[in-house]
C-alpha cells in the first residue's frame, strides 16, 4: 500500500510537468546556493532569491543552505561544494587580491545591496561615540561572516584595532547578536546592511 501511495504522489508531481512538455517530464537542475547563519541578512535574501527564482523557472531549483557566511561560502566555492553563494565584499575583495590566500579564480554575478557598517546600542546605553565603546564587549558578527573584515577596515581607517582596543566577541549565529546587547552581555553590536 505504501509503495502504491508512493507512485502516486510520484505521478501527481510528474503529471503536470510531463503536461508541460507533451508528455516528456522537465528535468529540474539543483542549485546550491550558500548564505549565513540565521537570523542575518543573507540567509532572509537567500531564501526570498531562492523563493522568486524556483517560481519564476519550474526547470531550475535553487536551495538555499545556512553556512557559517562570506568567509565559509569563498572556500565552498572553490571545492565545488556550492554552486552560488552571498559573500561580503570585504572578503571577495581580500579573496580576489589575494590577501592573506591565494588569489582565487571565481566569478562575480552581481552585487545584491550595499552594507553600510553601524554600531548598534541601547537607547539607554552611555555609549554615544565608538570612542566610547573602546574597552567595552561588543559583538563583531558571526565568526565566519564578513562583518568582522568590514569593522576591521572601519576601525583601521579611525586608528582603532577591534581585537586590542575592544573586547571582541564573535558569535556563533549572527542572530544572537541583538539578545546580547538587549541583556548586557555585550555593550554594542556591529551590523550592516539595510
Amino acid at each position: 500500500m505504501r509503495f502504491a501511495s508512493i507512485l502516486i504522489g510520484a505521478a501527481l508531481l510528474l503529471g503536470p510537468a510531463a503536461a508541460q512538455t507533451g508528455g516528456t517530464a522537465i528535468s529540474t537542475i539543483t542549485i546550491s546556493l550558500g548564505t549565513a547563519t540565521p537570523g542575518g541578512g543573507f540567509p532572509l535574501y537567500g531564501n526570498a532569491f531562492a523563493e522568486v527564482m524556483n517560481a519564476a523557472d519550474p526547470q531550475i531549483s535553487i536551495a538555499p543552505r545556512n553556512t557559517k557566511g562570506s568567509n565559509e561560502n569563498i572556500p565552498l566555492l572553490e571545492k565545488g561544494e556550492l554552486d552560488l553563494a552571498l559573500v561580503a565584499g570585504e572578503p571577495a575583495y581580500e579573496a580576489f587580491a589575494g590577501i592573506g590566500r591565494a588569489p582565487v579564480r571565481l566569478k562575480i554575478l552581481t552585487a545584491i545591496y550595499s552594507n553600510p557598517g553601524m554600531f548598534v546600542v541601547r537607547a539607554d546605553s552611555p555609549y554615544k561615540t565608538i570612542q566610547d565603546l573602546v574597552g567595552q564587549p561588543v559583538a563583531f558578527g558571526a565568526k565566519g561572516s564578513g562583518l568582522p573584515i568590514l569593522a576591521r577596515y572601519v576601525l583601521d581607517g579611525l586608528g582603532l584595532k577591534q581585537d586590542e582596543d575592544f573586547k571582541a566577541v564573535y558569535l556563533d549565529r549572527v542572530g544572537d547578536g541583538p539578545a546580547m546587547v538587549e541583556d548586557g552581555r555585550v555593550a554594542a553590536l556591529w551590523g550592516a546592511g539595510i
